[in-house]
């Protein structure tokens, strides 16, 4: 077939672009038309899944809303829905239902929705909600604390742990006297009175057995139980812990001659029990050193039948390995400590002295409050 020749204006034109390709029969299938749905939509979640979980993360970790401190109480059994909506009120995460969602999702995401803790928290002004999820998780809770002095009696322990406004519940197992060691104790909102005194019978028990594995030996005490009596007593004797070993081996010696121990707290105890010093109780009087009295250590020989307090460590470690002395007395000096004696007449001596100075206190004091009287008069 013979080609035929183009005009110069016709060669100069363009030649014409060819139409669209028919479609496909299979662009056409209703199969094909779902399968591209499906998978438009699967790509437009993914992006969207993705999209809200960056958002979360930033949301997460990013510096919350708190403006100031502020102390929060979870209470136990909350649950992860309780603990949000108790950390939303607070305005710790937030009080909108985005970042709630966030904080549970938050927590579930790190596995934690069973190891969040009850207890009182104290949060930093914007804590983040992930600081949030691991104070919670870790308890890391504001703890509270109660201290109990050396040679307390259980009725003043009872006494003061019943008022602590932080504990709660009552106490419903009283422990014997000289069974709760005396210290400082911690514990977070919500600890039971009743779990604390445990705690003070259980230190006490421990440290107890580890002194009396120490003890020196030819003691003149044969339980750990005449122990914790005998460090009860030097306890009361004396607060100065560098007298407490003299203290105990002038009561070691007396025990060791069969000597009455003749001390004055064990006449109060006897008296009044638990409660002698709830009240001041400092003197004597000559009808209660003669009543009968079971603790009276002026009438019975060798140690009373039970502790007079609850001795410290320094006490019952003193009477564990007591100064090695002659002393047989001991009296006030005057400065909060005591002058010891080795025989009664160093000690009648030492008694006038100790006279000599009550009588010039009681002038100078009676002096003053002439005085004062004057000078209200005038």
């Amino acid at each position: 077939m013979g080609i035929k020749p183009k005009s110069p204006r016709e060669a100069l034109q363009p030649e014409p672009a060819p139409g669209p390709p028919p479609r496909s029969r299979h662009v056409r299938n209703p199969f094909v038309i779902l399968t591209n749905m499906a998978i438009s939509l699967a790509v437009f979640a993914l992006l969207a899944v993705g999209a809200a979980l960056y958002f979360g993360k930033q949301t997460f970790d990013q510096p919350g809303p708190l403006t100031e401190d502020k102390t929060v109480v979870i209470s136990s059994g909350s649950g992860l829905s309780g603990i949000t909506d108790r950390l939303a009120a607070a305005e710790v995460i937030g009080d909108g239902l985005i970042n709630e969602w966030v904080f549970n999702l938050g927590v579930r995401f790190y596995k934690n929705e069973t190891k969040l803790k009850a207890g009182e928290y104290a949060f930093k002004a914007g804590v983040s909600m992930d600081e949030v999820m691991r104070d919670l998780v870790e308890g890391n809770a504001v703890t509270h604390s109660v201290t109990i002095p050396e040679g307390w009696t259980t009725a003043q322990v009872l006494e003061r742990v019943r008022e602590h406004p932080v504990l709660v519940g009552e106490i419903t197992e009283i422990p014997a006297e000289g069974a709760l060691l005396p210290q400082t104790y911690t514990f977070t909102r919500g600890t039971t009175r009743q779990g604390v005194i445990d705690d003070m019978k259980e230190a006490q028990s421990k440290l107890l057995a580890e002194i009396w594995d120490r003890r020196v030996d030819d003691l003149p005490i044969e339980t750990p139980e005449e122990l914790v009596i005998l460090a009860s007593i030097v306890e009361k004797e004396t607060a100065k812990a560098d007298e407490r070993p003299r203290v105990a081996g002038v009561f070691v010696n007396r025990l060791d001659r069969g000597m009455r121990l003749q001390s004055d707290p064990t006449i109060l105890y006897g008296l009044f029990g638990g409660e002698a010093w709830l009240k001041d109780r400092s003197a004597i009087t000559q009808s209660q050193l003669q009543a009968e009295n079971d603790y009276n250590t002026y009438q019975i020989d060798a140690l009373p039948p039970g502790p007079i307090g609850n001795p410290g460590q320094a006490a019952m470690e003193a009477v564990a390995n007591p100064s090695r002395t002659r002393d047989l007395f001991f009296v006030a000096d005057g400065t909060g400590g005591h002058v010891f004696a080795e025989t009664y007449e160093q000690h009648q001596a030492n008694v006038r002295k100790w006279r000599q100075i009550e009588r010039e206190r009681r002038a100078a004091e009676q002096e003053r409050s002439t005085s004062g009287d004057s000078v209200q008069s005038n």
